[in-house]
């Protein structure tokens, strides 16, 4: 009897061992697969797990507006350092609707529209630059008019990274189709007033880089720049009886900081599926 319970412990350990070693060929055989399948063997990849923090889910539709409001004065240009008894307000005021479709985590497309509305003027200004011209320091301009109203039109796409485990706080990096048309209005003159009107156009590919914070589970607060991009202007002027007095058309590609392009908004996420 104890030579059977020998010879059964004996086949189990028999068994065992074919198993182990079937399993252990099976699993070297999936990673040899699966290391031919990477750009880089697996010893080799660094993996930090950025695209893991989600700050936008996959099927979440957004409603947004995003504002801003620039006022330029006298103080605020060492330029105005030249000119002497000035007197200079310019008001600036963007209003942006937009609607976004979450189709990827992290990854959004959406249209947006636009108004911008601009208002001001110089009342008075004299050039004064001393010993650098001489000859033009009794330069002097006044009642200057500006009113602007354009419209626009954009298609984007957002890249999100979270920053944190829980997706409170994302980078934002935002590129942006922008069309947007509108008039304006400029006066000059005291007594006797001259009146010219330009009608203009553009077609902008901005690069729009921001930060966002969820005050709410479902409500987020937004902070985008302009960094600049390629862009094409076409300006028409017209004067009192409508008749075309001149034209530019200008196109450029450039990136820098635009500090009057800084958009303030906020974002309602609809359809709230983040993971738990």
């Amino acid at each position: 009897m104890r030579k059977y319970i020998l010879l059964l412990i004996a086949a189990a350990f028999s068994l065992s061992a074919v198993y182990a070693q079937d399993v252990e060929l099976t699993s070297l055989a999936q990673d040899s697969v699966e290391q031919r399948g990477r750009f880089l063997p697996t010893r080799q990849r660094i993996d930090r797990n950025i695209d893991k923090n989600k700050f936008v889910y996959k099927g979440e539709y957004m409603l947004g507006l995003t504002a801003s409001y620039g006022k330029i004065s006298t103080e605020d240009s060492d330029v105005m350092l030249l000119l002497n008894d000035i007197n200079i307000g310019l008001r600036s005021t963007t209003i942006r609707p937009f609607f976004a479709y979450a189709y990827r985590d992290n990854m959004a497309v959406g249209i947006r529209l636009g108004y911008q509305f601009i208002d001001g003027g110089i009342d008075n200004a004299s050039l004064d630059l001393g010993l650098i011209a001489d000859g033009l320091e009794g330069m002097s301009i006044s009642n200057l008019g500006l009113r602007n109203e354009t419209f626009s039109w954009a298609l984007f796409h957002r890249n999100y990274l979270g920053l944190d485990r829980r997706g409170i706080v994302g980078v934002i990096l935002e590129t942006e189709l922008l069309v947007k048309s509108g008039t304006s209005r400029f006066t000059s003159g005291g007594d006797v007033v001259n009146v010219s009107r330009s009608r203009n156009f553009a077609a902008q590919l901005n690069v729009n880089p921001g930060l966002g914070v969820y005050i709410f589970p479902q409500v987020c607060v937004t902070a985008t720049v302009g960094i600049g991009g390629l862009r094409y202007n076409n300006v028409r002027q017209f004067d009192a009886m409508d008749n075309v007095i001149g034209r530019r058309d200008h196109s450029s590609l450039n990136f820098k900081v635009n500090i009057t392009d800084i958009q303030i908004g906020i974002v309602a996420h609809l359809w709230n599926n983040k993971k738990k």
